[in-house]
C-alpha cells in the first residue's frame, strides 16, 4: 500500500473525474464552487456538536465506549442505507478502504481520549493542526502557505497563546488524533474516487466498527447495552460519524485535498461554539479573534485554490 506522506502532492491536485460536461449559464460557475465548501462547513457543524454530545455521553460509557457507540451504530445505519455491493472490486480497492477504516477507527479512537481529559475546543484547535500540516506539505502553491500560516495564527490563539497547561497525555491523543486525521483526508479521497456513492464510506465505517469493537467492550462492558445510552450514541453517530463523514466525503470528489484541509481550520471555531451553547465553556474576545482568524484563512484558500483543471489519478 502507498504511504499517504509520498502520495500527498499527488493528493493535493485530485479529485474524482468530473462528469462530461453539459451547456451551462455562466453563473453557475460560483454555485459550483461553493457547492462542496457547503458540504464541509454543515459537516463540520454536525461533528462538532455531535462530539459535544459526546462528551455528555462519556460519563455512562467512557470515552471507548462512546467511540464504539459511535462507530457500530453509524455503520449499522450506513450499511442499511447504503446497501454496498461488495463484488467487483480490486485488491487495491479493498486495500483503501481498509485504510480509510482503520484511519477513521484510530482517529476517534485517540480523539475521545483526548476530550475525557482536555475541554472540547483545545482537543480540536490541537487536533486540526493535522490536517493544517497536510495543508502545507501538499500545497504546490506559495498561498497556499500563507492561508495556513494565518489559520496557524487563530488556533494558536485559540488555545491562548500555549497549551503548556493542558494535561499532556491528553494533548498527546489530541495530536495523535490530527495526524489520523490528516490520513483520513488521503483515503477519503480516494475510497470516494474508488467506490460509488457512499459505499467505500459505508464499508470503512464497518471495519472501523469492528477494530473498535473491543476496546469498548473492555472499558464499558454490558454499559453498552443500557437502552438511554444507545439512544445518545445514535445521535452521536448520525451527527458526528453518518452526516458529516458523508458530506466530506461528497465534497472531496470536487475538492482539492489542500482546500479541504485549510477548511479544517473552522473546526476549532465550531468546536468553540458548541462548546458554549452545549457544555457552557465561555466564549472571551480572544476566542472571537482566533475564530475571526481561521474564518478568514478559509475563505482566502478558497478564493485562491480551486484549480481550473483537475488531472485524473485513476
Amino acid at each position: 500500500m502507498d504511504s499517504p506522506v509520498q502520495d500527498l502532492p499527488a493528493v493535493a491536485s485530485a479529485t474524482v473525474p468530473p462528469a462530461p460536461r453539459t451547456a451551462r449559464p455562466p453563473q453557475s460557475s460560483g454555485a459550483h464552487r461553493l457547492g462542496p465548501v457547503a458540504l464541509v462547513v454543515a459537516g463540520g457543524l454536525s461533528v462538532q456538536f455531535g462530539s459535544a454530545v459526546a462528551v455528555l455521553l462519556m460519563p455512562r460509557a467512557g470515552a471507548l465506549g462512546v467511540v464504539t457507540l459511535r462507530l457500530v451504530l453509524a455503520a449499522a445505519v450506513l450499511l442499511i442505507v447504503c446497501r454496498p455491493r461488495v463484488r467487483g472490486y480490486a485488491r487495491a480497492d479493498w486495500g483503501t478502504v481498509l485504510a480509510f477504516g482503520a484511519a477513521m477507527s484510530a482517529m476517534n479512537i485517540l480523539f475521545y481520549l483526548s476530550v475525557d481529559r482536555i475541554p472540547l475546543g483545545a482537543a480540536v484547535t490541537l487536533e486540526v493542526l493535522g490536517p493544517l500540516a497536510l495543508s502545507v506539505i501538499a500545497s504546490r502553491r506559495l498561498m497556499n502557505l500563507l492561508w495556513a500560516g494565518l489559520a496557524l495564527g487563530g488556533v494558536v490563539l485559540l488555545s491562548g497563546g500555549g497549551f503548556d497547561r493542558l494535561d499532556p497525555a491528553g494533548a498527546g491523543f489530541a495530536l495523535a488524533a490530527g495526524a489520523m486525521w490528516a490520513t483520513y483526508i488521503v483515503f477519503s479521497a480516494r475510497t470516494g474516487r474508488r467506490f460509488p456513492q457512499a459505499d467505500g464510506l459505508a464499508l470503512a465505517m464497518a471495519f472501523g466498527a469492528v477494530l473498535s469493537l473491543p476496546f469498548g467492550i473492555v472499558e464499558a462492558g454490558d454499559r453498552l447495552l443500557v437502552p438511554s445510552t444507545i439512544g445518545l450514541g445514535l445521535a452521536v453517530a448520525l451527527m458526528s460519524s453518518v452526516l458529516p463523514y458523508t458530506l466530506e466525503l461528497l465534497a472531496l470528489r470536487r475538492l482539492p485535498a489542500p482546500t479541504f484541509a485549510i477548511l479544517m481550520s473552522l473546526e476549532p471555531a465550531i468546536a468553540a461554539t458548541a462548546g458554549f451553547l452545549v457544555l457552557h465553556q465561555a466564549l472571551g474576545l480572544t476566542d472571537a479573534l482566533a475564530i475571526a482568524l481561521v474564518i478568514a484563512a478559509s475563505m482566502g484558500a478558497v478564493r485562491t485554490q480551486m484549480p481550473k483543471k483537475v488531472p485524473d489519478l485513476v
